[in-house]
């Protein structure tokens, strides 16, 4: 009840306002929230980070690590925070995230706003989690280096973090995906790995595309993940498509997330996985918001699932619901443990 009541005050707020409250209810620690949700079928281990469980929560919805703690009380197996460039930036003039209710979507061009990488190792520094958290790398919109500032902010934030994702496919920084082209998309992984191998516990790190990349452009990027010795992969980021959309916001600009990109980024990750030959883990991200689409991802090559979008019409509660559905889910079908579904129906993606 509590959740409904939220959710419908939130809806009738200005979305990048009812985004920011949602953080501060979450900070003042009052929110009943259960905890990490795990069984022996939901742990899983994915590159080397034991996991309660494989439900994780994408990138965005705490950008500058204030909400690490509750977040981990909220049913989540792991977070991902950020994303963090080398200096503080605004992001893109607001407004720039948009609610499509109708469609169970969101558009945001949000331009990596954030607080800049001292502020958060700082709070990354000062917090102790029972979950594996991960960092999202940026650059800064007017880096003469963007590829530079990847390895910049790992160096700096590396220590303080379990994981850590190069994000060069959100498509809200002018020329960002530019940088998943073959050569570029080589050179910028190369100075990653060599600011992680510097580290004083090297943390594995994984590789965010874009769901609109063409059958060439995928084949480039799992022919570099595979030899660049990157842990993974993260499919996918926001999409520049609109189509099917119903609501009056669907032509602005900025990436789509939600309902919509679900089976175009489950495609994506399914083409992936058989590229990759299922050698390289996957977190499937992109549509999330119930046990039966994070089983559909899983099947079509995920280790792991993300959440966002969908926690703005479910609230913060799904993570442990999600978690919760497919333990009895792995159950019913008689699978030992959730590892175990990983890939069993790529081709149905394909």
């Amino acid at each position: 009840m509590w959740e409904r009541f939220g959710l419908s005050i939130m809806h009738r707020l200005d979305p990048e306002r009812a985004h920011a409250l949602a953080l501060a209810a979450l900070k003042t620690g009052f929110m009943p929230l259960q905890g990490p949700v795990t069984s022996s079928r939901l742990v899983i281990t994915l590159a080397g980070m034991r996991m309660p469980n494989p439900v994780g929560l994408a990138a965005g919805f705490d950008k500058n690590a204030e909400a690490i703690a509750p977040l981990a009380r909220a049913g989540f197996g792991f977070l991902e925070v950020g994303a963090a460039t080398p200096r503080p930036q605004p992001g893109n003039p607001r407004p720039r995230l948009f609610r499509l209710t109708e469609d169970r979507a969101a558009i945001n061009r949000f331009g990596f706003n954030n607080d800049g990488m001292e502020a958060i190792a700082t709070r990354l520094a000062a917090t102790r989690c029972e979950i594996p958290v991960g960092l999202n790398l940026g650059a800064n919109k007017d880096s003469p280096d963007r590829a530079a500032d990847f390895a910049h902010v790992l160096a700096r934030c590396g220590p303080h973090v379990d994981f850590a994702t190069v994000n060069v496919s959100s498509p809200n920084t002018e020329k960002l995906r530019d940088l998943q082209g073959k050569a570029a998309l080589s050179a910028l992984l190369a100075g990653v790995m060599t600011a992680r191998a510097a580290l004083p516990q090297p943390i594995p790190v994984f590789l965010k595309i874009a769901p609109d990349l063409s059958e060439a452009e995928l084949v480039d990027v799992a022919e570099v993940a595979l030899q660049s010795g990157i842990s993974g992969l993260i499919a996918t980021n926001t999409t520049l498509n609109r189509d099917g959309l119903a609501n009056a916001h669907k032509g602005e600009t900025g990436g789509l997330s939600g309902q919509p990109l679900f089976d175009r980024s489950t495609r994506v990750l399914a083409r992936l996985y058989q590229l990759t030959g299922g050698v390289l883990p996957i977190i499937g991200v992109g549509g999330v918001s119930s046990a039966d689409q994070a089983w559909e991802k899983l099947r079509a090559g995920a280790s792991a699932v993300q959440l966002y979008t969908g926690l703005v019409y479910g609230g913060i509660t799904m993570a442990a619901r999600i978690a919760e559905g497919l333990d009895r889910r792995c159950e019913a079908e008689g699978f030992a443990t959730i590892a175990d579904v990983t890939g069993t129906g790529v081709d149905a993606w394909t």
